[in-house]
């Protein structure tokens, strides 16, 4: 059995990414049993300094084995994604050398993978039909604000609702159309094998 825990900013994301990180693993290795622990949640700006993302580290540590995966997983919001992840992998590689990290930052936020494969959601939850990704959607700097501009009247785009029922139903292999997704797909495979 593989186990991948994960480290995570928000509520919504402790409901989704268990949801996300098992439809990756069975398109990426079916039939490989994954357990996906309950995340541990910390919040972004705590989590960036200084002791507070190797206490983390070493909590998620202790919940795996090295053959085991531990996936941080945040917003990059402003910051530059590849400069923020390889700072984060650096400092939580070196608390933990004997675990297989892997840190990814979803450009400017998770939602953004949703505008990617915005076809595959299009009238659920409230989304109108008929629905197109936008050119870039990385470059959408509120994406939640992009679904929620895109719902029936009434409606608004809810994260701890919304976000993992999205997470279980967008398109996996539209939303590579996406860099950090693509990343996160690459990522999740490597930590599978």
């Amino acid at each position: 059995m593989h186990r991948i825990v994960a480290i995570v900013e928000g509520h919504a994301e402790v409901l989704a990414v268990p949801v996300l990180l098992r439809r990756l693993a069975g398109v990426l290795a079916p039939g490989l049993s994954l357990e996906v622990p309950h995340p541990i949640r910390v919040k972004r700006q705590k989590l960036v300094k200084p002791s507070e993302l190797e206490r983390t580290i070493e909590l998620a540590g202790r919940k795996t084995t090295p053959s085991d995966g531990i996936l941080i997983l945040l917003d990059s919001d402003q910051d530059c994604p590849k400069d923020l992840a390889a700072e984060i992998r650096g400092r939580a590689q070196a608390a933990r050398p004997d675990r297989r990290i892997r840190v990814v930052l979803a450009k400017a936020e998770y939602e953004a993978w949703f505008l990617a494969a915005a076809s595959s959601i299009a009238g659920t939850r409230g989304l109108a039909p008929g629905l197109s990704p936008p050119i870039n959607p990385e470059s959408i700097r509120d994406a939640k604000g992009w679904l929620s501009h895109r719902m029936t009247a009434g409606r608004s785009y809810r994260e701890t609702l919304d976000q993992p029922a999205f997470s279980a139903t967008f398109d996996l292999l539209s939303a590579r159309t996406s860099g950090s997704f693509d990343k996160m797909w690459r990522d999740i495979a490597s930590l599978l094998k």
